[in-house]
């Protein structure tokens, strides 16, 4: 298959486990892929970094980086002075939806990627949201996918003249666990990817937020130690 019969993914990259997962799945599915990251303003500013070192790593030539500023709205421990949770164990990650949620996030990166759907001519947007070991986020679950999906093609120019955008979301129904085996089976070095919600100077993982806590359950799981580093 050449590369211009090859079906073409925009790829949400963030820089972590699950979307560097997702982007391992487009890749060893023949997908051309543009893959799109976000400065939007967080604190952890570490994942647009490794998120770039991913794309290269992939070979991924089409990968752009955004500028928005989410932090205009505040009221996210990802985006303003508001201290992120920290706890001893996943079993204590309290239900709800916590302080890291950055409020309307996915809409807003999934209308950029469809906007460069359009463009690039892609039939799908593939982001790595996950709806079971996650935090809580509204904006991570099946029926907004899907929601968002039909939204998408009532509003694009590409879908009314019969090309419907689908957007994938390949690690919903999966436990960190069940990723994390998935993309070894892929070869994806989790050592390139970053999770954590506070990490360091030096890019050293917390290992008590949320994300550290999912993230090493979910190797332990697979009896790997997680490749990241941490603070303690």
């Amino acid at each position: 298959m050449t590369n211009s019969e090859k079906r073409k993914a925009v790829v949400l990259l963030s820089g972590g486990l699950d979307s560097t997962t997702v982007l391992a799945m487009a890749l060893a599915e023949g997908f051309e892929v543009t893959a799109l990251s976000f400065r939007y303003g967080q604190n952890h500013v570490h994942e647009a970094e490794q998120a770039s070192r991913i794309a290269l790593n992939y070979e991924v030539t089409d990968h752009l980086v955004v500028k928005i500023d989410l932090g205009i709205f505040g009221a996210s421990a990802l985006t303003d002075d508001i201290e992120v949770p920290k706890h001893d164990n996943h079993e204590s990650i309290p239900e709800g939806i916590p302080v890291t949620y950055v409020p309307a996030r996915n809409t807003i990166f999934l209308s950029y990627a469809l906007a460069m759907a359009e463009v690039r001519k892609a039939d799908c947007i593939m982001l790595g949201v996950n709806a079971l070991d996650y935090s809580g986020y509204p904006d991570c679950r099946p029926e907004y996918i899907s929601s968002f999906e039909q939204m998408a093609n009532l509003a694009t120019k590409r879908a009314i003249e019969g090309r419907r955008i689908e957007i994938v979301a390949p690690l919903l129904n999966l436990t960190k666990a069940q990723i994390i085996k998935k993309g070894l089976a892929l070869g994806v070095d989790y050592s390139l990817t970053t999770s954590c919600y506070d990490p360091d100077k030096d890019n050293r993982a917390c290992g008590n937020c949320d994300a550290c806590l999912l993230r090493r359950r979910g190797f332990e799981a697979n009896g790997l130690e997680d490749p990241s580093m941490y603070q303690i």
